[in-house]
């Protein structure tokens, strides 16, 4: 074979002898990814990402089964003196960041919910005039007796923070589980 038709790698700086457009481009240190390897590298990064929420789906399993067990701490939100008929006052139950809303309705009725809207988690505020507990957000309206939207988006009740009264001190003592 003659050297005019001998091959010559990139490596030694002199192209391919070659007849296209492309000769000079380096294809040797290129990554193939062909369809099929496509596709094995998206299956396996979907068995990555199903397999690494196990662990938030039997959290969540757990939870559903334990139900009414769950044990929420005793904690008191204010004396029955201070809120007079009407009124509402804002705490934080069961967590120290989550914020519940508390409504005197009469002499001895209290209502107690969470104080984020179903919808989208906007703070509800009690609107005495009319009755209500409100979500500006959105115009969504509760109803105090029983937490259930009245209008607006909102499809959810509130969740309902069950109450004690003991010697006049007011107390949450749990949260309701969700019933449709």
């Amino acid at each position: 074979m003659s050297e005019d038709n001998q091959k010559k790698t990139p490596a030694q700086g002199v192209p391919l002898n070659e007849d296209n457009y492309t000769h000079n481009i380096r294809k040797f240190h290129e990554r193939k990814l062909d369809r099929r390897s496509f596709l094995k590298t998206m299956v396996g990064a979907a068995g990555v990402f199903a397999v690494s929420t196990l662990p938030w789906g039997a959290i969540a399993a757990k939870h559903l089964a334990e139900g009414s067990k769950r044990v929420y701490p005793e904690r008191v939100i204010g004396s029955a003196a201070d809120l007079p008929v009407g009124e509402a006052l804002e705490f934080a139950y069961p967590g120290e960041h989550d914020t519940a809303l508390l409504v005197r309705l009469g002499d001895g009725e209290y209502k107690a919910y969470h104080n984020a809207c179903t919808h989208l988690k906007c703070p509800v505020f009690w609107d005495k005039a009319e009755g209500d507990l409100l979500c500006p957000c959105h115009h969504g309206v509760f109803d105090v007796r029983t937490g259930r939207p009245k209008a607006g988006p909102p499809r959810r009740p509130l969740p309902e923070i069950e109450l004690a009264v003991k010697q006049g001190t007011i107390y949450a003592t749990g949260v309701k589980r969700y019933e449709t």
